[in-house]
């Protein structure tokens, strides 16, 4: 009887992983992508300048401070070397946003990394956001770390669900289901061939209060992931620099001490180098157009000015 039992139950764990294999096979072959207009799905096109350009080049690495914060034509302009602006959303985590420095390296590659933040739990932040980016898109799939896969396992029947019933929608009425938010400025297509959100950005949607401007933080996590990553890119003949975030300057801001102190703290704790002053990177309130990391068109061409002023002594030392 007990023996039975235990087939029973072993049959029974048989036939459901077949159910959940086939159900797997089909959604990747039948059922993805879903996503392809959507803001974070740019990181598909990101990836595909990563892949295409030729020699050495200056990659920006960090959440969407970059994409909402970038001229990349100056600072090619400025330096001759192409430029892949791979800055994209917060919620996909400072982790996440490293890992792209692994997909394509060559010698002689300027790896820019700009933070907004330097303290992390060494986790993506939103799985299922990051699903919904790389979906079948093999080439991003080296972004998920081993580390990550139990993260994604638990976001991944979310995703599979809501993707699925997208595609049932579309099968069934032959109509597109549009996907809330997926145009404008937070549209993949609001993005130009280097990777930054060229959607024109003149006037102020954001205010500033008590709660947008935090002051700068650092954590062990964070500092011994990135010389970590440091020390891999120097293998592969790179180089990797930190770089200022748009700060909002007013009010509501610490004071430029608090800055200065973290600045000394992450130039002690680093082993790459720290090219800016993060006192430089103070924009007034009315440089930030929905978010307190994201300029208006002339912020960006500001801050891009900076950051080209930043790398000289890193690209023409």
């Amino acid at each position: 009887m007990y023996k039975r039992f235990l087939r029973n139950i072993l049959a029974f764990c048989l036939l459901v992983i077949s159910i959940l294999a086939l159900f797997v096979v089909f959604f990747f072959h039948t059922v993805t992508p879903q996503y392809t207009e959507i803001y974070t799905a740019a990181m598909i096109d990101k990836a595909a300048r990563l892949y295409s350009t030729e020699g050495a080049r200056i990659v920006l690495i960090g959440n969407s401070n970059l994409a909402f914060g970038i001229d990349s034509s100056l600072i090619e302009e400025a330096f001759g070397m192409p430029v892949v602006n791979m800055g994209m959303h917060g919620g996909f985590g400072n982790p996440f946003d490293e890992q792209v420095c692994r997909l394509n390296v060559h010698e002689g590659d300027i790896y820019v990394i700009a933070h907004h933040t330097y303290a992390d739990d060494d986790t993506i932040q939103n799985p299922e956001l990051v699903w919904m980016t790389i979906e079948d898109h093999r080439e991003l799939w080296p972004l998920i770390r081993k580390q990550d896969y139990s993260n994604m396992a638990r976001a991944f029947p979310r995703y599979a669900f809501k993707a699925t019933v997208r595609w049932l929608r579309q099968t069934i009425t032959g109509r597109e289901v549009k996907v809330d938010g997926a145009e404008g400025f937070f549209a993949r297509d609001a993005f130009n061939e280097y990777g930054d959100d060229a959607y024109p950005r003149y006037e102020v949607l954001y205010e500033f209060d008590e709660t947008s401007v935090e002051a700068p933080k650092i954590n062990d996590t964070c500092i011994e992931r990135m010389n970590e990553l440091n020390a891999w890119l120097n293998e592969h003949g790179a180089t990797m620099v930190v770089a200022g975030y748009p700060i909002g300057s007013g009010e509501f801001t610490p004071p430029a001490e608090v800055y200065e102190a973290f600045e000394e703290e992450l130039r002690s704790a680093l082993d790459c180098r720290v090219i800016s002053h993060f006192t430089d990177y103070f924009f007034p309130y009315d440089m930030f157009y929905d978010s307190n990391l994201h300029l208006t068109t002339d912020g960006a061409r500001l801050r891009t000015l900076q950051l080209i002023e930043d790398l000289r002594p890193v690209v023409q030392p």
